[in-house]
């Protein structure tokens, strides 16, 4: 396991200072160069593109496939790549855990057909008022949602739909911060 010493210097930001996110987020090694790292570690043969998205706890690799299906075809051709490229799957997600100190999760998109295989689902606690206990439990009342946690979930990929310009506006945002402090003076 790498000390905070074995990644001193690898890019973290801020010379030594806490992540963006203050108390709650642990130091770990950044995830910047994840995807880099992946595009040179994954066999040439497996995808003709990855996408590959990073957050505290996890790395998910999604490849697209060279070939064309849809369908069934489609996943059947995905369920024939997850067979046959587990156990070099799991070796080069070890090997990432071990560098990036995160989770590494699959999934495969063919065609119009797209298979996580792995993804890691983590515990959020949250404190919430009457009122937004009330509209979470109208979502389960109504069956929308299981319980709470899913009708929060739910809620969360709904604001993250029709959100989404205005939180990746958000991310260049705190990435801009980052830089500058990174570029700031050392205490």
């Amino acid at each position: 396991m790498m000390t905070r010493d074995d990644y001193e210097g690898r890019g973290r930001r801020g010379g030594g200072r806490g992540r963006r996110g203050g108390w709650q987020v642990a130091d770990l090694p950044p995830a910047d160069d994840a995807a880099d790292w992946f595009r040179g570690r994954l066999p040439d043969g497996w995808f003709s593109e990855i996408d590959v998205r990073t957050d505290r706890e996890e790395i998910t690799v999604i490849g697209t496939m060279k070939d064309t299906a849809d369908g069934a075809e489609a996943e059947g051709r995905i369920s024939r790549f997850r067979s046959e490229t587990k156990a070099e799957r799991i070796e080069i997600a070890l090997e990432a855990q071990s560098r990036y100190q995160r989770k590494v999760s699959w999934g495969v998109r063919l065609g119009d057909t797209e298979a996580l295989f792995t993804h890691v689902a983590a515990p959020v606690m949250t404190r919430l008022r009457q009122p937004e206990r009330q509209v979470l439990d109208t979502l389960v009342d109504a069956g929308v949602a299981r319980s709470r946690s899913d009708a929060l979930a739910w809620s969360v990929r709904l604001v993250g739909e029709h959100a989404d310009e205005w939180l990746g506006q958000l991310r260049d945002a705190m990435a801009e911060v980052d830089k500058l402090r990174g570029e700031g003076p050392s205490l």
